[in-house]
């Protein structure tokens, strides 16, 4: 598992605004190139994800959770389901009326995991999250939404 975490000086709400406005994020989002499709639970969506050092890849994976303002949540797949699945969880928690704790992380699990979660490519992946998570904080904290 990896898990990222960044304090962002505003509301939950406005973190989610910018969080869920996917047409923005070639703009801004150094990590998730690219997201399409209806951020509903059950839905199948489109993203394009560029680790740290690493090419980009596509997937596709089926929306599980979404909270507004608390979290959103999805499930994706590395060809067939089963050999190498990720669970990627975006949690938004209210420290003050001002400020959100947001934390992004991945569960993974599958026959695969063992050799593509070592080394470099988990490394690649934190460091993704990471400038995402500074990213957005940027994005939120300067836009003064």
């Amino acid at each position: 598992m990896i898990s990222t975490e960044v304090i962002i000086e505003a509301s939950p709400s406005r973190v989610w605004a910018v969080l869920t406005d996917a047409d923005a994020y070639p703009r801004w989002n150094p990590f998730i190139r690219s997201m399409n499709g209806r951020l509903q639970e059950g839905e199948t969506i489109s993203i394009e994800v560029a680790p740290a050092g690493r090419s980009s890849m596509r997937f596709r994976p089926s929306v599980l959770v979404v909270k507004p303002e608390k979290e959103l949540r999805w499930l994706g797949s590395l060809g067939i389901r089963g050999l190498f699945d990720g669970e990627h969880a975006f949690q938004l928690t209210q420290l003050a009326p001002r400020q959100t704790l947001f934390r992004q992380s991945e569960r993974f699990s599958g026959l695969l995991v063992p050799l593509i979660m070592r080394g470099q490519n988990a490394e690649a992946a934190r460091k993704g999250f990471i400038a995402m998570n500074e990213a957005l904080k940027e994005r939120v904290e300067s836009a003064g939404l």
